[in-house]
């Protein structure tokens, strides 16, 4: 196909911006929006496509051949289960110990958040991580940050329960936490809240490995082999969802603008900055407009 003269794409570059403007908003459901990824359904505030959600999930699911992925500072996990009723992620970290193998090779994730994701993302009250192998010189045993921190019980969950385990016995490492004194030989095992430190950071840490395990309300799970190992993250949606409401109730989805971040109610062909029934938009997309300019040249 023979290539059109620049200035004729020039003339005809203001005739496409005007018909973007003078094309009147209609409401529509047809959205960029991918809804799910595998057997799982992705709603807001999460999503895997850039634009679409919460601003502060972005970047933080993938969709890798069907599988969700969770990706934050310390690495990736694959995404078990959203569950958007009591507002938790479920994760799983495969070099992360359980009740049938203790891992002790240094390569688990941990888990460290990045700061500005703090106020809304972190691991549920009831998650207890389990630090395995740890120095004699690890922060835990010197004074974290300023003070000794204990290692202790979480939601009824402890390394005293979890060293019943069969994988404890086979290892022949067992060694109790009981009334151990920390100093030439710390515990094997030394449990913590997320909160207490809030940073997972095996290296810094200096342990071997870990486990996390979680507790499901109401019902009270007796024995380390009936916990729910992985990771239980809380979140919670920042700012209001008035406009959320506002912009579902008119067939939109709710979304963001990737570059001044800030809220934006995707309307199928346009975005509104209130609803899709107010023509106060940041105009229809010029995206296949400019594509066929594209393609001409």
């Amino acid at each position: 196909m023979s290539l059109l003269p620049l200035n004729y794409l020039l003339l005809l570059f203001p005739i496409l911006i005007l018909s973007v403007s003078a094309d009147s908003p209609t409401n529509t459901t047809t959205t960029p929006c991918r809804s799910y990824c595998g057997n799982l359904t992705i709603d807001y505030p999460f999503a895997i496509r850039s634009g679409c959600g919460h601003s502060g999930f972005r970047d933080l699911l993938f969709c890798v051949n069907d599988v969700l992925m969770f990706h934050i500072t310390s690495g990736s996990y694959r995404v078990l289960e959203i569950d958007y009723a009591y507002h938790t992620l479920t994760l799983h970290d495969p070099a992360m110990s359980n009740c049938d193998t203790i891992l002790r090779d240094g390569k688990g994730n941990g888990f460290i958040l990045e700061p500005w994701r703090n106020p809304y993302l972190n691991p549920a009250p009831d998650n207890i991580f389990m630090l395995i192998g740890c120095n004699a010189q690890s922060p835990l045993f010197q004074g974290f940050p300023e003070k000794h921190l204990p290692c202790r019980n979480v939601s009824s969950m402890g390394c005293e329960e979890y060293q019943a385990c069969p994988a404890w016995s086979s290892s022949g490492s067992y060694k109790s936490v009981r009334n151990r004194v920390y100093g030439v030989s710390p515990p094997e095992c030394c449990s913590v809240s997320f909160e207490s430190i809030r940073s997972i950071n095996l290296t810094r840490l200096r342990c071997q490995g870990y486990s996390s395990a979680y507790s499901v309300a109401p019902l009270k799970v007796w024995g380390p082999n009936a916990w729910s190992y992985g990771i239980r993250v809380s979140y919670s949606v920042p700012g209001d969802f008035a406009f959320c409401r506002a912009c579902e109730a008119t067939g939109g989805t709710c979304g963001y603008d990737a570059l001044a971040v800030r809220d934006l109610c995707l309307c199928g062909g346009w975005n509104s900055t209130s609803n899709c029934d107010k023509a106060s938009s940041t105009g229809r997309r010029m995206l296949p407009y400019l594509d066929a300019v594209a393609g001409i040249l």
